[in-house]
């Protein structure tokens, strides 16, 4: 089957809200593209702006973290319902960044996979290794594990409108990146691990992004993988590169 590109840029902790909406309007053009969805993924701040910025466009808004609690005594947090109000539609789950900095577990990342089909927001969940386990050849059993544990009690039908992001940590914002064979690899196993755990059918629909260092240059070649089906896009998504990377 033909599985819809998916091209997401994760602006991270960059861009004040005025500064977001002068991004878009740079961009809007850049990523016109009526074959691939295109999704900015942007800090919480940014995400009332910035849905209203790209309002009649081919663009989507996604939000880069939320807490599994609908309301509450969480300062600080944001919740699934707030997020759908705002417009978001994807969330990234998982983020390395996510894991290493702020200590998410995979019990964690599994409750917020739930939580977000539970409140109707498409789930962009990120798995990966370290150099350390890259070099000890572990790699494969890690991110096998990953997927278990984050998939946990979740749905075959959920499955199908997961977004898995595969980011090599060793090659997130390093300028290293994987070569198209290796990340051609590891996002087979991926898709291996969903037939394994549900069924073909489920890991035939499953989209699969190489999320690390993609840029303008190697898009193509990653992108022309059969198992790859887009990019989770770190800096190349805050600068007009973005959109040659959509249109690769």
């Amino acid at each position: 089957m033909s599985r819809r590109r998916i091209i997401a840029g994760n602006w991270k902790m960059n861009k004040t809200p005025s500064e977001a909406v002068e991004l878009v309007a740079t961009l809007k053009d850049l990523v016109k593209n009526d074959d691939v969805d295109v999704v900015y993924c942007v800090p919480a701040i940014d995400i009332v702006p910035v849905a209203e910025a790209v309002k009649g466009t081919n663009v989507h808004v996604g939000a880069e973290n939320f807490y599994i609690e609908d309301k509450g005594a969480f300062t600080g947090e944001i919740s699934a319902p707030m997020l759908k109000d705002a417009g978001v539609e994807y969330i990234i789950i998982g983020h390395s960044e996510r894991r290493d900095i702020f200590g998410e577990n995979d019990i964690l990342i599994n409750a917020k996979v739930k939580k977000a089909f539970a409140s109707g927001l498409k789930p962009i969940l990120c798995c990966g290794e370290s150099l350390a386990l890259r070099k000890a050849g572990t790699y494969v059993e890690w991110i096998k594990r990953q997927i278990k544990w984050d998939l946990t009690d979740v749905a075959a039908d959920q499955v199908k409108d997961l977004v898995i992001a595969y980011e090599p940590i060793w090659a997130i914002g390093t300028g290293e990146t994987a070569t198209a064979d290796q990340a051609e690899e590891v996002c087979g196993i991926i898709r291996k691990t969903i037939a394994d755990l549900y069924d073909d059918a489920t890991a035939e629909a499953v989209r699969i992004q190489y999320g690390g260092s993609m840029n303008a240059g190697n898009a193509a070649e990653l992108l022309a993988k059969p198992n790859i089906d887009g990019g989770l896009i770190g800096g190349a998504s805050l600068k007009p590169d973005f959109g040659q990377i959509v249109n690769a």
